[in-house]
């Protein structure tokens, strides 16, 4: 699998992620296992998680796996969250200094290693920014972190971190962003992305498949079995079970019949090579989910196939004829 260079930066991961929201619920040790290491086997590197993530079962799953030899540490780009949890039964968002750090030392002892690859504040809250900065800062400087990122950060936040961390020598870059990016999810092209390509950052795509809707597999009801018709995860489908989202999917099936691809495949090389992308981040939660993505290695989607969708999703992305702000490197 080919690599990118996250934003300016001199990081550089797969141009596919692999992320792990449903890792210690719907995802299992014994079908994790084998989808990992076939990433890795496939070039993968980037593996997101999250302290929240199943109350901390996704970092454990993925420190049993580094213990018990399955995949090396050193092929993996680590990245994991902190700031936001379940506290009482309800979703809490804190990013104080001794609530990150404290996040920050419980993600490496679940992980089982000295050090984070990319730490992100997983979303704005309500301490000062430059508090959660000062963290982010300190960790860096302590060799617990190596490069720093924000997450589900709208245009203004994004501008906001970013400025402020390159205001002063010495503190930590933003190095990434991730947010939520598909064809049912364009808000970022408004201002996330500018933002992003402006400030040389790089960009991880999450739920590039429309959270599972664009795989076309609710268009008849919910499957069982499906993330849809999940006690923990129906909320997060229910948003794009609506009429215009089901225009958008019939599209993606209509490209992926003549291109002989499946949807989901038509769906995630649409965002891998939008403007500004570095990683869309997978969520398959078995290798047969995630063997079909690893075939688009050596696909791209013709120009027209391109516009058309941009078309019935939203319109065309102004991004696509604009100079990229820093070359988009791939190895």
């Amino acid at each position: 699998m080919r690599r990118r260079a996250v934003g300016g930066s001199g990081l550089a991961v797969s141009r596919l992620g692999l992320g792990t929201l449903t890792w210690g619920r719907e995802t299992r040790l014994e079908d994790a296992r084998p989808l990992l290491r076939a990433f890795v086997a496939a070039g993968g590197s980037l593996v997101d998680t999250a302290a929240a993530y199943a109350a901390g079962d996704a970092e454990r799953m993925v420190g049993r796996m580094l213990r018990a030899g399955d995949v090396d540490r050193d092929d993996l780009v680590i990245a994991t969250k902190a700031g936001f949890g379940i506290r009482d039964g309800q979703r809490c968002v804190d990013t104080s200094r001794a609530a990150l750090l404290s996040d920050l030392r419980d993600s490496l002892r679940r992980l089982g290693t000295d050090h984070i690859d990319i730490w992100q504040l997983h979303a704005w809250g309500q301490a000062p920014l430059e508090e959660s900065l000062a963290a982010i800062d300190l960790a860096v400087t302590a060799g617990d972190v190596r490069y720093a990122g924000i997450s589900n950060f709208v245009g203004w936040q994004t501008a906001q971190a970013a400025t402020w961390q390159a205001a002063f020598p010495g503190r930590a870059p933003i190095t990434c962003a991730q947010v939520e990016y598909s064809l049912l999810a364009r808000r970022a092209e408004v201002e996330v992305i500018p933002a992003v390509r402006a400030f040389g950052m790089g960009l991880f795509p999450w739920s590039p498949i429309g959270r599972g809707v664009l795989t076309g597999k609710y268009r008849t009801g919910l499957p069982r079995g499906s993330r849809g018709a999940s006690e923990h995860f129906s909320w997060f489908v229910e948003p794009y079970l609506e009429p215009r989202s089901r225009s958008v999917t019939d599209a993606v099936a209509t490209a992926a019949n003549g291109l002989d691809l499946t949807p989901a495949q038509v769906a995630l090389l649409w965002v891998r090579d939008a403007p500004g992308v570095t990683a869309p981040l997978l969520g398959a939660r078995t290798d047969a989910q995630l063997q079909p993505y690893l075939a688009t290695e050596e696909l791209e989607l013709p120009i027209e196939i391109v516009a058309a969708l941009d078309d019935v999703s939203g319109g065309p992305n102004a991004m696509r004829e604009a100079e990229e702000p820093t070359p988009r490197i791939e190895r």
